[in-house]
């Protein structure tokens, strides 16, 4: 019998604070269910498997990280929203390491909950571009490359962070300052017009 007030959500919940706390790859049923206090084939009432869990964190990662980065540029334009919303997704990867990892999962062609809230993050990163005159145009793809090159650059400063992988004593928060404002110089450069502040 499953311990009463168990859910899917406090499961998924149990099992993020797990990979928070002791990595992603280290995520297991048996440490999930010994955290909420059921033996593991009780969890199998609330979560068909460890990859169905794995894909309840993802989803509940990019939701969290979605809602941290939209909240970032809110009201804010240009270099501003650039800078905003880079640094919350690189405080989202240092306060939650596991969630980070889990949220580059792609969803499943069939989760369509999943592919709603990656819309969200789209949907932000959109928004900062437009500040440099890109936008979401069918037509165009400079756009999509743009947050394709965004992202790349920000999971790569942070996936080499989080793996120690910066070891000269030297500021990392000013190198991902002036990877940022780096990026910021090369969409000026690409703006429609150059028209910018």
């Amino acid at each position: 019998m499953a311990r009463v007030g168990l859910t899917p959500e406090s499961v998924t919940l149990a099992a993020a604070e797990l990979a928070d706390e002791h990595g992603w790859q280290h995520l297991t049923l048996a440490a999930v269910a010994a955290k909420v206090g059921v033996r593991q084939p009780s969890l199998y009432k609330h979560v068909a498997s460890l990859a169905a869990l794995r894909q309840a964190v993802s989803r509940l990662a990019v939701a969290e990280l979605g809602e941290r980065m939209s909240t970032a540029i809110a009201g804010r334009a240009g270099f501003d929203a650039l800078i905003h919303v880079a640094d919350a997704y690189r405080d989202y990867s240092h306060t939650h390491p596991g969630r980070y990892a889990s949220s580059v999962i792609a969803p499943h062609e069939d989760d369509i909950e999943h592919h709603r809230i990656s819309q969200t993050i789209l949907t932000t990163l959109t928004a900062v571009l437009r500040g440099y005159g890109l936008t979401d145009d069918p037509e165009n793809d400079d756009a999509l490359h743009s947050i394709r090159a965004l992202r790349a650059l920000l999971h790569g400063f942070v996936a080499l962070e989080s793996a120690g992988g910066f070891g000269l004593d030297l500021d990392v928060d000013e190198s991902f300052s002036r990877l940022v404002t780096g990026f910021d110089a090369t969409l000026r450069e690409q703006a429609p017009g150059r028209a910018l502040p």
